[in-house]
């Protein structure tokens, strides 16, 4: 697992992790949805800490420099 994210990738991933595995995560009321929410707040939160993304490997992008 090489690293392919940038600083301000971790941090804003980081941020949006923060924000949707919160007490103000977006709700909508619908299970399926607020489900899908919190995976992608906690995938936010993997990738921020790894600095590295599954997509970015899968599309050959390096955002290490940035």
């Amino acid at each position: 697992m090489t690293q392919n994210l940038g600083k301000l990738d971790r941090i804003l991933r980081f941020a949006l992790a923060f924000w949707w595995l919160g007490p103000f995560a977006p709700s909508f009321g619908i299970p399926l949805v607020d489900a899908a929410i919190f995976v992608v707040g906690l995938i936010a939160l993997f990738e921020s800490f790894t600095a590295w993304c599954l997509l970015h490997s899968l599309f050959g992008v390096d955002n290490r420099n940035q």
